[in-house]
């Protein structure tokens, strides 16, 4: 009886040995590197900064403030409606970046400058909280950029986490979203 165990064991080794030989066959040949892809996450549309008009007298629901707009072609119904829409404001040459609606303390009034999106223009409105009929300029010297961000795109999120872009700072924006500050 210890024979046949013996037997069938040195048997099971060499079938397994023999089975698991590396010289069953050999690899493919490798196919072709395709060509790489653009730069940047699918579908984010982004601007490179713009320097809008100085703003003009308006009143906007009640608020007087000064207004200033620039056309945003990329910006359809589609975006407006399941889309990210990003708007930064620089005070000059893309350092010290602000994201829009900012609020601040300039001539000696608190005030906001907020973004209006609309079908292929963005709106940049000034307005004092006072709504006093005065306005706080709203310079040419003021750069914006912005940001679209479709509502099918996903960017670099896990398919059941949605990113809130609106309570991240712009450097961390174009970080996550491979965008060239």
């Amino acid at each position: 009886m210890k024979t046949f165990k013996t037997i069938f064991f040195i048997l099971l080794i060499s079938i397994s040995t023999i089975a698991c030989s590396s010289d069953d066959g050999t690899d493919g040949v490798d196919g072709a590197v395709g060509p790489a892809g653009p730069a940047g996450s699918a579908n984010v549309i982004y601007s490179a900064w713009i320097n809008a008009p100085a703003g003009t007298p308006e009143t906007i629901d009640g608020t007087s403030g000064l207004s200033t707009s620039f056309a945003v072609p990329q910006l359809t119904a589609d975006i407006m409606a399941k889309g990210t829409v990003l708007v930064y404001m620089s005070f000059g040459s893309g350092t010290n970046v602000y994201t829009l609606p900012y609020t601040s303390t300039a001539g000696g009034s608190v005030n906001t400058i907020t973004p209006i999106a609309s079908l292929n223009t963005i709106k940049i409105f000034r307005f004092k909280h006072a709504n006093d009929g005065t306005t706080v300029a709203l310079p040419a010297s003021l750069n914006y950029r912005y940001i679209l961000i479709p509502g099918g795109a996903t960017a670099a999120t896990s398919k059941t986490t949605k990113v809130d872009y609106s309570k991240m700072s712009y450097e961390e924006v174009c970080d996550r979203l491979n965008i060239q500050p």
